[in-house]
């Protein structure tokens, strides 16, 4: 097994090489730049790390991983479109940098770009590889889209939500690691554990972005700190602070999330005073803890060496441990 810094040296050299010359160039130029921005390539590793974990070679999932980190950027740069968000990893998103229509067609082409990177397996690791990555892009689309009902309904339950991240974020990170389970041609039953371990780590995961998204450092979080409360997401920070607030502040919360002023900054700390006065802010510590704890949970039920587990943990403990 390769340390992460390893796997990422990996992917970051892959897509170092990745440089699409071809017509129009307004097409393709934009697929170049939102790849070239970085990112911790996160899913990518995952699908390098659980090649190996199964005792495959990490090699054979490369093609894997590239169709997964441009399938995720794909879904960025039409995610920043209907966010309508100025940056992404701390550069102009794409639609800022040309324009909307220009985003749109350069997505659709980073989706189909994605599904030609499994040309190169069997066609047994073709078929299951494609019907996975299938499954959860559909997946992804349904899960955007309540992500845009919600913002004009005012009865989105918590369940509901929860549903709606695992859809947008976390059955991608399942698939990335299942990825890596089918080209090193483990079990079914380690393939569905390994699927379950991501998915779980995936819902940790959003539950922290949402929460970094109010609360963390704008210097370092490489997004608009705010952004969700600009745009009236109701996350989970939201929805736990109408359930636990008093009357006032969840009168003055739903009215705050009712107006789009000129100038945000007020909006945005007083949003953040009720989020942590309300006790919603350590709820959704909680839930990321308690979904990280079964994660790892799953780890013991898998037919891998303890080291290999281990692994795994530290991985995620890692993973969860963004301060910015």
């Amino acid at each position: 097994m390769l340390l992460l810094s390893e796997y990422q040296n990996v992917i970051s050299e892959e897509f170092s090489n990745i440089h699409i010359h071809k017509q129009p160039k307004n097409l393709y130029e934009p697929v170049d730049y939102i790849l070239s921005l970085g990112g911790k390539r996160i899913r990518p590793v995952l699908t390098l790390m659980a090649t190996d974990i199964f005792d495959g070679d990490y090699k054979k999932a490369i093609s894997a991983a590239k169709a997964v980190e441009v399938f995720h950027n794909f879904s960025l740069v039409h995610d920043d479109i209907m966010d309508d968000a100025p940056l992404r990893r701390g550069h102009e998103t794409v639609h800022e940098k040309w324009n909307i229509n220009t985003g749109i067609l350069s997505g659709d082409a980073m989706l189909i770009l994605a599904y030609q990177f499994f040309e190169v397996y069997e066609p047994i690791i073709f078929q299951k590889l494609a019907k996975l990555f299938s499954k959860t892009a559909l997946e992804v689309c349904e899960g955007q889209q309540y992500d845009v009902d919600f913002e004009t309904r005012d009865d989105v339950t918590i369940a509901e939500y929860l549903k709606m991240i695992e859809f947008k974020t976390a059955v991608l990170l399942g698939a990335a690691m299942k990825m890596g389970a089918i080209v090193a041609e483990t079990t079914e039953e380690n393939a569905e554990l390994i699927y379950t371990f991501g998915l779980n780590l995936g819902i940790a995961f959003q539950l922290q972005d949402d929460y970094l998204d109010a609360f963390g450092n704008p210097e370092t979080f490489g997004k608009q700190v705010g952004g969700d409360i600009i745009e009236n997401k109701k996350t989970y920070l939201y929805l736990k602070a109408i359930a636990f607030s008093n009357d006032e502040d969840k009168q003055q919360l739903l009215h705050l999330f009712s107006v789009q002023p000129n100038d945000n900054s007020d909006k945005i700390e007083s949003v953040k005073t009720i989020f942590t006065t309300s006790g919603a802010s350590k709820a959704t510590q909680e839930a990321i803890a308690n979904y990280t704890e079964v994660a790892f949970e799953t780890l013991a039920k898998m037919n891998i060496s303890e080291d290999k587990k281990i692994i795994l943990t530290n991985f995620g403990e890692n993973l969860m441990k963004r301060n910015v």
